[in-house]
């Protein structure tokens, strides 16, 4: 954990009422901690995550009692980053704007092309690109910086190379990274994924709806393998909110 002053854009999750911890937060206004004080990434300060993605492991979409509001934040002053996620405590935060869950995808999409960029590592490789539709594909890359999407059920992916970016929207997905440092990104409902130390997973987990008989997103979570809380090549799928080993 480090702490520094500088000025970064983050992202913030709020329940209906615009609150986080009890504490009432307004469209652009700016906050600040009392004199003295300074931030400690997960004890005190204003918390955001540069990652958009990775504010969903703290608010759930469809809990009535704490439903999801999203926000574009400035966090500045002195800042405090957790090891291993993109979670940041900061002395001051601006509410910059209110985000619908649309736009907040996407900017997690673009966050994840940004951070795999070939342009943004030094990869001096083939760079591949893989998209399928269809259901039951079966998508394989050896390439590095490989970018393979597919939105059928049941696909099966695995990519070998280094600095994969790969997402699945169909259901029953397994995804199978042994490059290293990928951001894999499944979304379907009951997949599953494995991947290396120093890769980004991102995981769904879905309800039935009994009314609508409509099943409906319950949960999205982002993990960093760090080869301790989240292994390396291990399987898991996103049970009641958690990464589980299947």
């Amino acid at each position: 954990m480090e702490t520094k002053e500088e000025k970064i854009t983050a992202y913030k999750g709020f329940d209906k009422n615009l609150q986080c911890r009890g504490f009432q937060y307004e469209i652009g206004k700016e906050y600040e901690l009392p004199e003295g004080e300074t931030p400690d990434v997960c004890k005190r300060g204003f918390h955001a995550c540069e990652n958009p993605l990775e504010v969903l492991n703290y608010y759930f979409l469809n809990d009535d009692a704490n439903f999801a509001r999203f926000c574009e934040v400035e966090q500045s002053g002195c800042l405090s980053k957790e090891e291993n996620t993109t979670k940041v405590a900061s002395s001051k935060i601006k509410i910059k704007a209110e985000l619908k869950f649309a736009e907040w995808v996407k900017l997690g999409v673009e966050w994840i092309k940004e951070k795999t960029s070939p342009y943004k590592v030094d990869v001096k490789s083939e760079n591949t690109l893989n998209d399928n539709g269809g259901d039951s594909a079966q998508i394989g890359s050896s390439g590095d910086s490989a970018q393979i999407g597919s939105s059928g059920n049941s696909a099966r992916i695995g990519s070998s190379g280094d600095y994969a970016q790969i997402g699945s929207s169909g259901d029953y997905a397994q995804i199978d990274s042994t490059g290293e440092d990928s951001v894999i990104m499944c979304a379907g409902y009951n997949s599953r994924v494995k991947a290396k130390v120093g890769s980004w997973i991102t995981l769904a987990e879905w309800y039935k709806d009994e009314e609508s008989e409509i099943w409906k997103p319950k949960c999205v979570k982002t993990e960093y393998v760090d080869g301790g809380r989240i292994k390396a090549d291990t399987w898991y799928m996103l049970v009641d909110g958690e990464f589980k080993e299947v």
